[in-house]
């Protein structure tokens, strides 16, 4: 029988290795099949090798562990390899550690601690164990798999919002005198230090940087995370604004809008018609707006009912 396998992703070349060294010793059998310093290089190792588990840090250079493995969830050869078992690398506190235990999946916090790795190892044989299991052949192998995928894209979500919460601080928020510029005074009448209301307007730039709007955020459609920019799309016009998707999204109704994408958050009640191309992949076309707008296999859930 094939030695599980497993690849890191560290920006820490110590931390990387102590890693490694730990999981030699409660795992003798695993084999790291690479050891990568940033989140681009972990997405294309793991396409390149398919391992069985990611340990993923979640704080990288460029590319960080969330969005990797956001990307991994979408683009994934799930018809040659099942999904992989993940496990974030964190430094954070006890906030984080309260985190990712609600989720009942797993972690490693940082510096690795060989009683609380042991534990992480013996939830992933298991979980090794039943992915094993799952994938014998069988009659019934192609539902068996698609509930497995299912099961673990369910983990992945759990896990991925647990480590953004963590990020985001002890209550998933953030603060007003936290924020960029481009968000601070779009709060309206939110004057708890520690909760923040939903944002009711947004400061955003024309195209051309020369103006900056209030736009109202019944009038956005969907948010698109491109280069150094989030777009800002209204039925009739498209804005600017710096503040990265993952902290503008704390701001935002989470009844009203949903993140669909790694890239891209829409407004649920703007959503006109969802279709599936030949790939399998899903589709929205938004009222208002000519663009289909891709869902990633993550968030595909959200639309199963449609």
């Amino acid at each position: 029988m094939q030695n599980p396998t497993a690849l890191i992703a560290e920006d820490e070349p110590l931390l990387a290795q102590a890693l490694h060294a730990e999981l030699s010793a409660a795992w003798p059998e695993l084999d790291v099949v690479a050891i990568v310093g940033d989140g681009r290089s972990a997405v294309n190792e793991a396409l390149r090798l398919l391992p069985q588990i990611l340990f993923f840090d979640i704080r990288m250079p460029g590319l960080d562990g969330l969005g990797a493995a956001a990307e991994l969830a979408d683009t994934w050869p799930t018809d040659e390899a099942p999904m992989p078992q993940l496990v974030f690398v964190t430094a954070y506190d006890e906030y984080a550690t309260r985190a990712f235990e609600a989720q009942a999946i797993d972690y490693v916090l940082k510096p690795v601690q060989g009683d609380r790795l042991r534990k992480t190892v013996a939830r992933l044989k298991q979980a090794a164990a039943t992915s094993t299991a799952t994938h014998s052949p069988a009659e019934s192998v192609a539902p068996q798999q698609t509930a497995a995928l299912e099961q673990t894209l369910a983990q992945w979500r759990q896990l991925l919002a647990a480590a953004g919460a963590s990020a985001a601080g002890p209550a998933g928020l953030l603060s007003p005198s936290t924020l960029p510029g481009t968000l601070q005074g779009a709060f309206a009448g939110s004057t708890a230090p520690s909760a923040v209301a939903p944002l009711k307007f947004i400061a955003a730039s024309d195209a051309g940087g020369a103006t900056v709007r209030m736009v109202p955020m019944d009038e956005v459609l969907y948010f698109e995370a491109a280069d150094k920019y989030v777009r800002v799309l209204t039925a009739a016009h498209e804005y600017l604004i710096r503040t990265p998707l993952k902290q503008l999204m704390p701001q935002l109704d989470a009844n009203m809008f949903w993140q669909v994408h790694r890239a891209v958050v829409v407004r649920s009640d703007a959503v006109d018609s969802v279709h599936r191309d030949e790939a399998g992949k899903l589709h929205l076309l938004l009222r208002g707006r000519a663009e289909n707008i891709a869902v990633s296999r993550l968030y595909a859930h959200l639309f199963r009912a449609m």
